[in-house]
């Protein structure tokens, strides 16, 4: 009997010490969020050959990466993905529908991370996180940590920064377009030190106008992918484009190499990673087209966008490894899964499309609304591929909103170039499906129009506010999600995922709540 409880004991104190040592084990010391605006999953294998053993080689040895991640809304760009990726959501829930909405009672259009109550810090640009309606991962790691945690978001945009810092984060740091200087927002409490001093002594504008992108490699080992058209060299000297320069630098690979330079600040002079308290520093990189300008017209710059973007995750990879060590840092690293338009195709390859005018849809229908019931504006603004209906107007001649509605969708869907229309009323409580679901989830009902209109795939949609033409394509581009790190199981995975999974997948590691609005379920597998 003896023998059996001491057998019994020892047993179950062996459980609980392994149970102990994979707690201690699976709770990092640092979080590391790395969204990289526009990866591409494609371009990373294409380019595969060109890369060292730092970067993408590494992470796809070591880490965890889901091939096929992907937005569970239409057209994710900067602020909606970054925002999703930290609130587990999407728009619907979180509020952030892209870059920037149309307001109603104002009839101006709104940037996502405007707000006049706070001043700018380095910058006169007033921004807070304020139309951010849901948690995100920093704010519950400060609610679970009493406020101890510390939390940075360092990103060459404003956008990025703010929202994947969230309502309670220590700071969020962009790059000025005007002067290059890392900026932050009164939102967020006094400025560190630590990045005033940087600004002071180690500043972009003390070395820009010494900066040329060149070729990092030798020019004829680039592959074109998709042309045999190739480009024999090129150069951007940043110091020739003035007013301009720190905003096209942006656009540039060099960009990451400057947030990994105030990484590394950061780690040098807070406690960031040094005790047992789980600390989030949330950082963006730029991937996209130089200038925002078409991969066919500069297609060796995309290409060199990628090999120095292997060499800044190389030297991300060994600054935090050098600092806090990887075993004790998990990483997550994904894309805002959207790409800089592409101009439409030449007209000789007879690929159907056309040009679809928002505003001459929207007098159109204003005119068709007044034959029926008589003179106004019914028509209050338009943005994009969203109609904004007078509200108040309507109700002031008593009449049926929904049946305005109804009926302008039955006029806009017969326009030239029109696929469907979808009404608020049809988006909040139509019958389910799922291309109207994923639709639905890019809807906000405090920002978005009576009226979405949905373009055929290769037609262009006209842009009165940016001034910019953008073709409808509709292609699957595939997004990856990468985790390495703390007790990571390295894999590679073809299975679609989600990228609303990451906010739960993190803070399952980091044993606190989810986010107030994520509700799916943390991905499983992936600890040793």
């Amino acid at each position: 009997m003896k023998e059996r409880l001491f057998l019994t004991s020892l047993l179950t104190a062996i459980v609980l010490a392994g149970l102990q040592a994979q707690t201690a084990a699976s709770s990092p010391k640092l979080v590391v969020g790395l969204t990289i605006d526009q990866l591409r999953t494609d371009y990373i294998e294409a380019f595969s050959s060109l890369y060292g053993e730092r970067g993408f080689k590494r992470l796809f040895q070591e880490g965890r990466v889901y091939m096929n991640a992907e937005y569970d809304f239409y057209s994710p760009d900067p602020s909606s993905a970054t925002a999703s990726i930290y609130t587990g959501t999407t728009p619907y829930y979180n509020g952030i529908v892209g870059d920037y909405w149309m307001d109603r009672n104002s009839l101006c259009v709104v940037k996502s991370v405007d707000d006049l109550a706070f001043m700018g810090i380095y910058t006169s640009e007033s921004t807070s996180p304020k139309h951010l309606s849901a948690s995100t991962l920093s704010d519950e790691l400060k609610v679970a940590t009493q406020g101890t945690a510390e939390v940075y978001a360092i990103a060459p945009t404003r956008e990025m920064a703010i929202l994947s810092a969230g309502h309670a984060a220590d700071g969020a740091f962009w790059l000025n377009d005007v002067d290059g200087k890392w900026s932050g927002s009164t939102y967020y409490g006094s400025f560190p030190q630590w990045v005033s001093n940087f600004n002071d002594r180690e500043g972009l504008n003390f070395r820009i106008d010494n900066v040329k992108w060149e070729p990092y490699l030798p020019v004829n080992v680039y592959r074109y992918v998709t042309s045999e058209v190739k480009q024999v060299t090129f150069k951007h000297n940043f110091s020739d484009e003035r007013r301009e320069k720190y905003r096209k630098y942006k656009t540039s690979p060099y960009a990451n190499d400057e947030v990994n330079r105030l990484v590394k600040a950061c780690l040098t002079h807070t406690h960031v990673g040094i005790d047992n308290v789980p600390d989030l520093l949330a950082l963006s990189y730029y991937a996209g087209n130089y200038d925002h300008k078409s991969k066919t017209e500069l297609p060796m710059e995309i290409q060199d966008v990628y090999v120095r973007l292997d060499n800044s995750i190389g030297d991300l990879l060994d600054i935090v490894e050098r600092k806090v060590g990887l075993k004790n840092t998990l990483f997550f690293i994904t894309s805002t899964g959207y790409h800089s338009p592409e101009p439409a195709d030449p007209a000789q390859y007879r690929i159907p499309g056309g040009e679809f005018h928002i505003k001459r849809c929207a007098a159109l229908l204003n005119m068709y609304l007044m034959a029926i019931y008589g003179q106004g504006q019914y028509v209050d603004t338009y943005l994009e591929h969203e109609i904004y209906l007078n509200h108040k107007l309507i109700e002031d001649k008593k009449l049926n909103l929904n049946e305005v509605m109804k009926r302008s969708e039955e006029f806009i869907v017969q326009m030239s170039g029109v696929r469907a229309v979808y009404s608020a009323q049809r988006l909040l409580l139509g019958a389910w499906e799922p291309h109207i679901d994923k639709i639905r989830n890019s809807f906000s009902q405090k920002s978005s129009g009576d009226l979405y209109i949905e373009v055929m795939p290769g037609w262009s949609v006209v842009n009165d506010y940016s001034q910019t033409t953008t073709v409808v394509r509709e292609a699957y581009a595939s997004v990856p999600l990468i985790f390495m790190g703390a007790n990571v199981k390295p894999e590679i995975l073809f299975t679609p995922t989600k990228i609303a999974t990451i906010a739960p997948t993190v803070a399952h590691f980091m044993r606190i709540r989810a986010p107030n609005a994520a509700s799916a379920s943390p991905l499983t597998g992936i600890c040793k």
